[in-house]
C-alpha cells in the first residue's frame, strides 16, 4: 500500500498493511538540540529519524492543496519599539503583538517554533473594522484557487483551513470573542456567516478539479479542563460551519474530515461526530485527554491521531515505554494514527526520539 492508502483505510477503519509511522514534526529549537546530539545539518530530519529507528522505507506527511483562504492583502509586518528584551510588532494579520526578542516577526505567520506572545491590539474592534476587514476576503478572486491538479501522489493530499472559532480569534482576540458571544450575538453570527460563505465557495471550486484525502481544520477552542465556550454555544454558532464542509466533503468523496483543538476535547466530540467530522487531532494528554477512555466513550464514531504524551518522550526510558503501551489497545482497534500530541518540544532528546520511533514502528507493524 502507498502511505495515502495507508492513511484513508486506517483512519476510516479499514484493513491497512501497517499503520503510517507519524511520530510528531520538530519545532525550530527542538532542531537545534537535535544538531547539537548529531542529526547532520543537512538531513532531513524525520528521514534520518527512520533510518536510524530502522525503518528506512516509512513514508510521512502530505501533500498539500494550496488553496488560500488567508486575508489579501495582508497586513505589513513591522517593527514598533524595542525594549527591554521585548519587540512590539504589528504582524501580517494586523494584530499588536509582543514577543520575545530571541525571535522576529517571521515567527508568527506559522507554527515555526514555540513562541510566548502577548497581544496588544486586534484588527476588529467595531462594525467599521469588520467592514474594512471583509475586503480582504473576496471570494471571486480566481489567485486563491490552487493551481493545476497533480495527477498522482503516494501522500495523502491535504487541505488546510481555519475553522470558524480560530479565525474569529484572530480577528478579535480570544478573550474579546468569548465575550462577544454573550454581548454581541448578531455581530459574531455575521462574521461567521460570512466566514461560512467565503470558505464553502472556495472550498466548493476548488473540489471541482482537485481531489482531496482531508480536510483539515484549526480550531483551538478548548483549554486544560473545558471548552473556551460551552457546548451550547458551539452548536449554535459553529455547528452550522462545520456542517456545510461536512456536506461538501460527502459530495466530493472525501474521506477524511479532520479537526484540530488542544486541550480538554471531550465534551466537543459529540457536537463533531454530529456535524459530520470524523477524525481529529492531537489529543493532548495534559489536558486530560485519554484515547483509550475517547475510544470507551464514542466507539468508531470518531477517528484520532497524537495522543501520546510528549511528556514521557521526553523523560525516556521505562516512562515512554509504558505510554505506548498504554496508546496499543487503540491502535489494535483502528482509527488511530499515533503520534506527538502537538510539536514536538526542545526537551525531548534525538535519542529519545529515535527509541520513540522504533517502538511506535514496532507497534504500527513497521518492524
Amino acid at each position: 500500500m502507498t502511505h495515502r492508502e495507508r492513511y484513508i483505510k486506517t483512519l476510516t477503519f479499514g484493513n491497512p498493511d501497517r499503520i503510517p509511522l507519524m511520530p510528531g514534526q520538530p519545532r525550530r529549537s527542538t532542531l537545534r538540540r537535535w544538531r547539537s546530539e548529531g542529526l547532520p545539518e543537512d538531513a532531513n530530519a524525520l528521514q534520518w529519524v527512520f533510518d536510524e529507528a530502522g525503518v528506512p522505507e516509512a513514508c510521512s506527511g502530505f501533500e498539500g492543496v494550496a488553496l488560500n483562504t488567508k486575508m489579501n492583502p495582508m497586513y505589513e509586518e513591522k517593527v514598533i519599539s524595542h525594549e527591554n528584551g521585548h519587540y512590539l510588532v504589528q504582524d501580517w494579520q494586523g494584530a499588536i503583538v509582543e514577543i520575545s526578542d530571541e525571535f522576529d516577526v517571521t515567527y508568527l505567520r506559522g507554527a515555526l517554533d514555540f513562541v510566548t506572545r502577548k497581544y496588544h491590539k486586534f484588527p476588529v474592534e467595531t462594525p467599521a473594522d469588520w467592514a474594512e476587514m471583509k475586503k480582504r476576503y473576496d471570494r471571486s478572486d480566481a489567485s486563491r484557487l490552487p493551481g493545476e491538479p497533480q495527477k498522482h501522489s503516494e501522500r495523502p493530499r491535504k487541505l488546510q483551513m481555519s475553522g470558524p472559532f480560530w479565525q474569529l480569534r484572530d480577528w478579535l482576540g480570544m478573550e474579546n470573542l468569548c465575550i462577544a458571544f454573550l454581548d454581541e450575538p448578531e455581530f459574531v453570527g455575521e462574521m461567521i456567516d460570512y466566514w461560512r460563505e467565503f470558505t464553502c465557495t472556495l472550498l466548493e471550486k476548488t473540489l471541482q478539479t482537485h481531489t482531496i484525502d482531508c480536510l483539515h481544520i484549526s480550531e483551538d477552542m478548548a483549554y486544560k479542563a473545558h471548552s473556551m465556550i460551552s457546548p451550547a454555544h458551539a452548536r449554535q454558532f459553529l455547528m452550522p460551519v462545520w456542517k456545510a464542509w461536512a456536506d461538501i466533503c460527502t459530495k466530493f468523496n472525501v474521506p477524511v474530515f479532520d479537526c484540530d483543538s488542544d486541550g480538554y476535547i471531550g465534551e466537543l466530540i459529540p457536537l463533531w461526530i454530529e456535524a459530520g467530522i470524523n477524525v481529529c487531532d492531537p489529543i493532548e494528554v495534559a489536558a486530560h485527554c485519554d484515547i483509550n477512555e475517547f475510544r470507551r466513550q464514542f466507539g468508531k464514531k470518531m477517528g484520532y491521531t497524537g495522543g501520546v504524551d510528549k511528556r514521557a518522550l521526553a523523560a525516556g526510558g521505562q516512562i515512554m515505554r509504558d505510554e505506548i503501551m498504554r496508546i496499543a489497545p487503540v491502535v489494535e482497534d483502528g482509527g488511530y494514527i499515533p503520534g506527538c500530541d502537538h510539536g514536538v518540544p526542545p526537551d525531548i532528546s534525538l535519542g529519545n526520539f529515535v527509541e520513540y520511533t522504533r517502538m511506535l514502528a514496532e507497534l504500527c507493524g513497521w518492524r
